[in-house]
């Protein structure tokens, strides 16, 4: 037997440092070469670790929301020398990157090599799942090891979990609900470790207002037409499409208004104190997740038709919420739309996305009583609640680049309009 040390690898990007998300073994248990060992997180991403080697683990480095340095042992392998039937590797094998189509591969042989593929990784005991799939599963009790994966090389998708956890719920039988039994108190406290995404976001929130002084502006905009066409655009889809939100609508606004407002469509690079203006539009869309708010980014949103902005804000999104959206697509951003979407209520304060200059938030629509043409009558309303970065967007041009959004989404046929 030797003894095997990994130490954390290089995640690139001038990554100096990891956090521990989760391990998936401990010590002493005997893991399989390829199979994933733990997950760290950096300031970019969340990446699955695999182990280098087949051996028993002697030890780990670090618990859940500890940070290890690049370079620093972080787990001790027990192996088989060459001479005991196994030659132990002399570098670490490189980090597992999500798996993906390949193009060109024809249908009919793409499914054979994945049902290949997820024999093979069940014959070894490998489970491919998004890091969020793994939490889900792991607060539900859910052993990943039998649910049998539809995605590439086998991987677990969100409706492969969900589809087990619908039918871990349906096993089980009712339980009479318990009758009251009068008032009663309520002692005692619960410590969460804060770790993960959920770290991250607190920091990076609390970078963003201490350091950026936010000026909010908030207008309504009578939607009544925008809704209209979009109910008419809806009414055309081909059966199984995807419905069109306001979202899309408002990004293609927005990639025609920021054209007049170039100072919030831009980053503030504060070690070189430069303001970088932005020609393209690189829409953030910010998504709730089970592992907290992710901003996937729609790149160049200026040069997308509608229904193309549609699927893409669809698609980004999406990956985002299944956590298998690229390190490249959740970063890069030069503005933000923030929605609650059923939950928007009247006015929100959005916290902008650094480095960004703005953050658009988008509230509830709702049919309210307003007067036209000296007349009450039912229009559908909607707020933008929006923050701006006061030291280099001043409060006339933010209220005047709302002003000129609300003018395009109150006369939505001027958004496709060119000139």
């Amino acid at each position: 037997m030797t003894r095997y040390v990994f130490k954390m690898p290089d995640l690139g990007e001038g990554t100096v440092e990891a956090e521990v998300v989760a391990w998936h073994v401990r010590v002493g248990d005997l893991v399989e070469e390829d199979q994933v060992i733990a997950e760290v997180m950096t300031e970019k991403a969340a990446v699955e670790v695999p182990s280098p080697v087949t051996g028993r683990v002697l030890s780990l480095t670090g618990s859940p929301g500890d940070m290890v340095r690049v370079g620093a042992e972080l787990i001790v392998f027990e192996t088989q020398t060459a001479d005991e039937g196994q030659t132990a590797p002399a570098a670490p094998a490189p980090v597992a990157a999500p798996a993906r189509a390949v193009a060109g591969v024809p249908e009919a042989a793409g499914a054979g090599r994945a049902q290949a593929a997820r024999g093979e990784a069940r014959r070894h005991g490998r489970v491919m799942a998004s890091p969020a799939t793994r939490r889900r599963a792991r607060e539900a009790g859910i052993d990943l090891a039998g649910v049998e994966g539809s995605g590439p090389s086998g991987r677990i998708t969100r409706q492969d979990f969900e589809a087990a956890l619908g039918g871990v719920a349906a096993s089980k039988a009712p339980v009479a609900p318990a009758q009251p039994v009068g008032l009663a108190r309520r002692t005692g406290t619960e410590e969460i470790k804060v770790i993960g995404v959920r770290r991250l976001i607190a920091t990076r929130m609390t970078e963003a207002k201490r350091n950026i002084p936010h000026f909010a502006y908030v207008e309504e905009v009578d939607v009544t037409e925008l809704e209209s066409l979009r109910q008419h655009l809806n009414a055309r889809l081909p059966p199984g499409a995807s419905p069109l939100t306001f979202l899309p609508f408002i990004g293609a606004a927005l990639t025609r208004v920021l054209c007049d407002f170039p100072q919030c469509n831009a980053h503030y690079d504060a070690e070189r104190n430069v303001l970088v203006r932005h020609h393209g539009v690189h829409l953030g869309v910010a998504t709730q997740t089970p592992d907290g708010l992710k901003v996937p980014v729609v790149r160049h949103a200026e040069a997308l038709a509608l229904r193309e902005l549609a699927a893409e804000i669809r698609r980004v999104s999406e990956a985002a919420r299944e956590g298998r959206a690229a390190r490249e697509e959740l970063t890069g951003s030069t503005i933000t739309i923030t929605s609650l979407g059923k939950l928007g209520g009247i006015v929100s304060t959005p916290i902008i996305n650094a480095p960004e200059m703005a953050v658009i938030g988008v509230n509830k629509a709702v049919e309210r009583a307003a007067v036209a043409n000296g007349a009450v009558t039912v229009r559908r309303m909607m707020n933008l609640s929006s923050s701006f970065d006061h030291r280099f967007v001043d409060g006339y041009d933010a209220a005047a680049m709302i002003q000129a959004l609300k003018d395009l989404l109150e006369h939505p046929a001027t958004i496709f309009i060119p000139g």
